[in-house]
């Protein structure tokens, strides 16, 4: 029975205006990033990789998965905080401050499809989902920055959701213990 799960956020993108976020792909740089986040995240041996459907996670996932030599596929529920038809943000600070609000105000619909409950609530069930049908693997579960920080928050009060969203690194992962799913280490 494993004793954690591991977290990942997927690699750097090739930010693309004209196409809806959840489209755009990894750069060169990010596979290259990926690579040296698997070795790092072999100590905690992972045994499956699982990604989100969206394309930049997929493309981590399978990073990872060549690295590590382990078995990679896509799963429902992991997905980004639901932002369909939200403009891209030219600036930066817009963004945060939309991301924030989020945040601040999680049973409102602030911005995007999802409150932030509702996000956090879909990724929850998705984890609990892949834990139940691969009870014998340390699972490492590529998605995204914000539904991320919403989950590990949740676990971890402990957590600015703010400012933990604006210290993710792409890409970045987190060891949780099961099956309280509290914080045991930032790789």
């Amino acid at each position: 029975m494993p004793t954690h799960l591991i977290l990942v956020r997927h690699a750097a993108v090739s930010i693309d205006p004209t196409l809806p976020s959840h489209q755009w792909p990894l750069t060169p740089d990010g596979r290259s990033a990926t690579h040296q986040l698997a070795h790092k995240l072999a100590p905690y041996q992972p045994s499956r990789i699982i990604t989100s459907q969206e394309p930049k996670a997929v493309a981590t996932g399978a990073a990872l998965a060549e690295a590590l030599t382990l078995p990679s596929h896509a799963a429902p529920g992991l997905q980004e905080h639901d932002r369909r038809g939200v403009p891209f943000f030219e600036n930066k600070a817009d963004f945060a401050t939309a991301v924030s609000q989020l945040f601040t105000h999680p049973n409102d619909l602030v911005f995007g499809n999802e409150t932030a409950v509702q996000a956090r609530t879909r990724l929850e069930t998705a984890v609990r989902q892949q834990l139940k049908s691969f009870p014998q693997d340390t699972l490492a579960l590529v998605t995204h920055g914000t539904v991320l920080t919403l989950f590990l928050c949740q676990h971890n009060p402990h957590l600015q959701p703010l400012s933990f969203w604006q210290s993710l690194a792409l890409p970045c992962a987190f060891v949780v213990r099961l099956p309280g799913l509290g914080l045991e280490t930032a790789v």
